[in-house]
Formats: structure tokens, C-alpha cells, sequence
């Protein structure tokens, strides 16, 4: 794809990718809804249904995906997610992870900030890989999507408080 298309419409295309195939999917299941017939009739708005019920998050996973040219590499496996950046890195574990914030300085740059019980990691939101956190984040308990696309998105100063844990889970039983 790379000498038919420019790198900027190739990239906005990578980025809205799934709600593109979500959006063809429920085109299709309104078009089979319109044949005749009870049994296919059904068939196409169950289709239909599954792909709109899909387009939401797929939609606001692509409100989220960043350019990936900050500094670092943010992976997520398995629970962890793994920063290496070119000064600092780290790991935390969703699991024990105790807040959650977004810190903005006055150039515009932001990172989230990720607190652990004796380790704080920051990484940028533009770090490669950062889209991943979307998916991560949404996991904790009474983190929404929409509030961490209104905080990335938004331009307050200084440090917002997304989401914190008032128990620590126990090592042991």
C-alpha cells in the first residue's frame, strides 16, 4: 500500500480500520435484512445488531490511537504494561495498579502517569504503542472510555485524577 496511497491517507485509513469493516458489516446485514423471506430477514438484523453494537468501541478505540511518534515503546501483555523509553522504563501489573492520572505541561505534552505501590511510571500518550492502553485501561473498575478520551483530548493543566484504587488487593490470603 505504500506506492498507491500517501503515508497520511494510508495511516487514517490503519487508524479508523475496524470501524470502516464494522460500518461494511452492518451495511450488509441491513442489506440481507431487506431480502425476502422471515428466516433471512432475521439472520440480517441479528448481523446488523452485532456490528452496531461493535461500531461503539470501535469508534472510540479510534478517537484514541495517536500518532506513535512520542519517545518510548508501550507494550501490553498479559496484564502488564511495559514502557521502555529512551531515559526511564518500567512495568506495572493492572492487578496492583493504585491510580491512574494524566499529566499536561504547559507545551501541550501529556503522559499518563501509572501508580503502583512503591513505583510511579509515566509514559507519553504519543509513545509508540500507546493505543493499547485503551483497551487496558477500560479494564479497571469504573474507568469508562469516554472519560479518558475527554482527558487525552482535553487541555487542562497539570495532573487529572482518572481513576484510583481505595483497596489494595492483598498478596496473600
Amino acid at each position: 500500500m505504500s506506492g498507491f496511497l500517501r503515508p497520511e491517507v494510508a495511516l487514517l485509513l490503519r487508524r479508523w480500520s475496524e470501524v470502516i469493516a464494522a460500518c461494511g458489516v452492518l451495511a450488509l446485514g441491513l442489506w440481507i435484512a431487506a431480502r425476502p423471506g422471515p428466516v433471512v430477514q432475521g439472520f440480517g438484523y441479528v448481523l446488523a445488531a452485532f456490528a452496531g453494537l461493535a461500531l461503539i468501541p470501535a469508534v472510540r478505540r479510534a478517537r484514541f490511537v495517536t500518532a506513535g511518534d512520542g519517545p518510548g515503546i508501550v507494550q501490553v501483555v498479559e496484564g502488564r504494561i511495559l514502557y521502555m523509553g529512551p531515559v526511564t522504563g518500567g512495568a506495572v501489573s493492572l492487578a496492583e495498579l493504585t491510580a491512574l492520572t494524566l499529566r499536561r505541561d504547559h507545551a501541550g505534552a501529556a503522559v499518563w502517569v501509572l501508580h503502583e505501590a512503591g513505583q510511579v511510571l509515566e509514559v507519553p500518550v504519543d509513545a509508540k504503542g500507546a493505543d493499547a492502553l485503551f483497551d487496558a485501561f477500560t479494564t479497571l473498575p469504573g474507568l469508562g472510555g469516554q472519560r479518558l478520551l475527554v482527558a487525552r483530548n482535553g487541555s487542562a493543566l497539570g495532573e487529572t485524577r482518572l481513576w484510583w484504587r481505595a483497596d489494595v488487593p492483598a498478596l496473600t490470603q
